[in-house]
């Protein structure tokens, strides 16, 4: 028997799965239109020099790449043995995210485009990584980008889109979630301070971005793992455990990166963009959820400013992030266009709505309503009730076979449906329509003419 389960890494989403899904995509593409963002949407296939070396080199391992097809195939497989396989097999790549094809569109379309370009996306991107609890080799992101401004403004204006989301969702408090803000330059500076050169910057910026997974002791030993000298390592420790211990507050976290970062010229400069992003967003959703975090690192390459990540307590992981990253529209079209974005992780965020029971008892979508078959003479009936409730707004399912209303109330159960609808002779003959509620029990008569509204009421 041939293997029926979906690849690896990848899934099928049942009725139910669709539609929380939908709610939930709904309720971003709600928020983020209010915002003033228009949607768009891009290839999944991307030629593979769009991509590459725009994630650093771990993110280019993850990238799909799809084959040369027919003669193309063929002329790869005859090239000298001399070039590198991979580069002579395949040309596209399965997107790896949605912020690289947004730079292709700006370099593409921007004659066809605003000035300050305001954008969401909503799609899957595709990973080739282990897939784990929560990770998966196809997923959701639901992007939100302003492309062509500098201002803070901008910053504050995705950070915010995000918060309202997740507070229309149901995520109330910061307790229930945080958005950790941090600049590339304070991670810049705080390496120049301790004496990191840029070149060896990296590992310990890995090591660092696991501080919140691992703790201080962890990171300790990922710092002598990567050979850093001991002086440094503990000064660099030191510094952490100064930087969890700075202030509940922006403005008491801020004013410890400013004596910490007050001799690299890099560090202040990031601290001041920092001090002008904090106020746009004082009387914005996000107030009450907003931590600076100087410790967290965002992985991709591309950033070059302000960088910011949901974190959910008491959850380990990001449930999304995002930054500025000026440069990486300029490598499209030759110019220097600023840009910042937020994307939002849809996975992970259904996966805490499941397990927190947050989605609505009813989602839009499910039937409303199961109209019954008697038997071969009420057909016609059945079928025009259920036109005239359809057309009404309803949504209402139609049993396909005339039997035993046992037969068909236990479907009725199986598909959430509350209300069945009657109509036997004794029904049409009198002008009614019998509505049994399954959850209760109960069964009533209703004027045929007024089944819509009855049912409208209680739905």
């Amino acid at each position: 028997m041939p293997n029926t389960a979906p690849l690896s890494g990848t899934r099928d989403f049942l009725a139910l799965e669709v539609l929380r899904r939908n709610y939930v995509i709904s309720v971003i593409e709600d928020v983020y239109q209010s915002y003033g963002f228009e949607p768009l949407q891009t290839p999944a296939l991307e030629r593979l020099d769009t991509l590459l070396g725009k994630y650093g080199d771990e993110g280019d391992q993850l990238i799909f790449r799809v084959l040369k097809r027919g003669e193309e195939l063929d002329r790869a497989l005859a090239a000298p043995d001399g070039e590198a396989l991979k580069e002579r097999l395949s040309d596209a790549g399965l997107r790896y995210d949605l912020t690289v094809p947004l730079a292709r569109v700006m370099a593409e379309h921007r004659n066809d485009l605003p000035r300050i370009y305001k954008r969401y996306q909503i799609q899957p991107v595709y990973r080739a990584e282990r897939p784990a609890r929560g990770r998966f080799r196809e997923f959701y992101q639901c992007d939100v980008d302003i492309v062509g401004s500098t201002s803070p403004v901008a910053d504050a204006e995705v950070i915010g889109a995000v918060a309202h989301v997740l507070q229309r969702l149901g995520f109330r408090g910061s307790e229930q979630f945080l958005i950790r803000l941090n600049h590339r330059g304070v991670l810049n500076g705080l390496m120049e301070v301790v004496g990191i050169a840029p070149v060896a910057a990296g590992p310990v910026l890995v090591a660092i971005d696991k501080l919140d997974k691992i703790g201080l002791d962890g990171v300790r030993q990922e710092l002598i793992a990567r050979g850093l000298a001991d002086e440094t390592a503990a000064r660099l420790l030191e510094i952490l455990g100064q930087g969890l211990e700075a202030g509940s507050t922006p403005e008491t976290a801020l004013d410890w990166l400013d004596g910490l970062l007050a001799a690299s010229a890099v560090g202040r400069e990031s601290v001041a963009n920092l001090r002008a992003i904090v106020p746009c967003l004082a009387n914005g959703p996000a107030a009450e959820h907003l931590r600076i975090d100087p410790f967290i690192v965002r992985g991709l390459s591309y950033y070059t400013g302000a960088i910011f990540e949901i974190a959910f307590p008491g959850l380990s992981g990001s449930g999304g992030g995002g930054g500025r990253y000026d440069n990486l529209v300029g490598m499209f079209s030759g110019q220097g266009i600023p840009a910042c974005g937020f994307s939002l992780g849809l996975e992970r965020l259904l996966l805490i709505m499941e397990e927190r029971g947050m989605f609505p008892e009813r989602l839009s979508g499910q039937p409303q309503a199961l109209v019954t078959l008697f038997d071969q003479t009420t057909i016609g009936p059945s079928i025009a009730l259920a036109t005239r409730l359809r057309e009404a707004g309803l949504h209402v399912d139609l049993y396909p076979e005339p039997g035993g209303y046992g037969r068909q109330f236990k479907y009725a159960g199986q598909r959430g449906i509350r209300y069945a609808l009657l109509l036997s002779p004794r029904e049409i003959d009198a002008g009614v329509v019998a509505i049994k509620d399954l959850a209760g029990g109960e069964q009533v008569d209703v004027p045929a003419g007024e089944v819509a509204a009855w049912l409208a009421e209680r739905l």
